[in-house]
């Protein structure tokens, strides 16, 4: 639960701001989406290594970002 504290006379859209700017800084609806199907260890941990050898690639000069 996200909790914003704001002074009588702030104003509504700065408190909406702030608590926008909270909600993602909780990355609550990354953990939403990732529970919505349930991915294999297999899996993610393929993701994060083609994911890993993309960034070299890309550092090695081979592919152009």
């Amino acid at each position: 639960m996200l909790i914003i504290d704001s002074k009588d006379c702030e104003n509504i859209d700065k408190a909406l701001k702030k608590y926008k700017k909270k909600f993602e800084k909780a990355k609550v609806l990354l953990q939403l989406r990732e529970r919505q199907s349930f991915t294999k260890p297999s899996i993610k941990r393929r993701g994060e290594v083609l994911k890993a050898i993309y960034k070299q690639k890309i550092q090695n000069g081979t592919i152009e970002a």
